[in-house]
């Protein structure tokens, strides 16, 4: 087999983002209430150069910290600074010196076919390395927390296999860029990890910031639903969110909002998709007027709501 063959170019790609990385993802063992020991349930990202990582929310749980190992063979104890698990994000410090942290890129600009590669450390398999494409972009990921739910959204969905205990670790493109952290196994060779972008890049600010992400929200329930060929022509796009349920007493209700509006814009963006929404649902709307343009009875009706504060769980 000649020496610059395809094979040998994928396997040069994958083996240079695994030298890249893999001291840069650590092992996390997380104390786990009364028991007397601790045990590795997952990885992290180094993600500053003052010692903050990037893990999964459902792999520090309600712990208060732990140990992070790495590859080199140092460990350091960790407190956790933030968790969200509605996106199953979090945000740990280590006590100690760490390695230079990850690049980050961006998973805007993934495409379906793209190759990407899943580095893990779970414990006793320290640089846990697979690799693979862009199976599906735009999936969601239902989360709860407590009576809170909500969707992950633009997950990433990948042929790369997780390994038990990779969850929390990196999922790179071909330039050794963090573009998602593994949260989930989808199924049979299929994996999920959580984007990263601009919305999950404020999630994490919040979490270094302030320890949580404070959320705002309308209470409503809506699905995709297209929009009339007139107001397709108008609007430049084929659908809407179709108000399924009105949460009583809820933002949306106290605004004069219809099961069965459809919803054209917010804050003069185009919605289309729940998520369209969710990226306004940040501390910044709660308290604020908010100006929604329904289709009501054949007709655009402007309407002011201000969304709440979501209670935490």
């Amino acid at each position: 087999m000649a020496a610059d063959s395809p094979l040998d170019a994928y396997s040069a790609i994958v083996t240079a983002v695994a030298a890249d990385l893999t001291p840069r993802v650590a092992s996390l063992r997380v104390g786990r209430g009364s028991r007397s020991h601790a045990e590795s349930i997952g990885s992290a990202v180094a993600y500053t150069t003052d010692g903050f990582l990037l893990t999964n929310a459902h792999v520090v749980g309600a712990a208060p910290g732990g140990t992070a190992l790495f590859s080199d063979g140092t460990s350091s104890p960790f407190s956790v600074v933030g968790a969200d698990r509605l996106s199953d994000l979090a945000v740990v410090r280590a006590g100690s010196a760490t390695p230079p942290p990850a690049e980050l890129g961006e998973a805007d600009d993934l495409v379906v076919g793209q190759l990407v590669v899943a580095v893990g450390s779970p414990l006793g398999l320290a640089g846990s390395v697979t690799a693979g494409v862009v199976s599906a972009l735009g999936r969601s990921l239902p989360t709860r927390s407590g009576s809170a739910a909500a969707l992950i959204e633009d997950v990433i969905q990948t042929d790369a296999s997780l390994n038990p205990g990779n969850s929390g670790g990196a999922l790179a493109d071909s330039r050794a860029r963090v573009v998602g952290i593994n949260t989930a196994v989808a199924g049979v060779g299929l994996g999920l990890a959580v984007p990263i972008n601009a919305t999950t890049r404020r999630i994490i600010s919040a979490l270094m910031q302030h320890g949580r992400v404070r959320r705002a929200y309308l209470g409503i329930v809506s699905v995709p639903t297209p929009l009339p060929a007139w107001l397709r022509a108008r609007a430049g796009r084929g659908e809407g969110l179709r108000v399924a349920e009105i949460v009583p007493g809820g933002p949306a209700a106290r605004a004069g909002l219809r099961a069965g509006d459809i919803l054209v814009s917010a804050a003069g963006r185009p919605v289309t998709t729940a998520q369209d929404l969710q990226r306004l649902m940040f501390a910044e709307a709660i308290g604020r007027p908010l100006e929604i343009t329904v289709l009501r009875n054949g007709a655009l009706v402007d309407v002011i709501a201000e969304p709440a504060e979501l209670a935490a769980a």
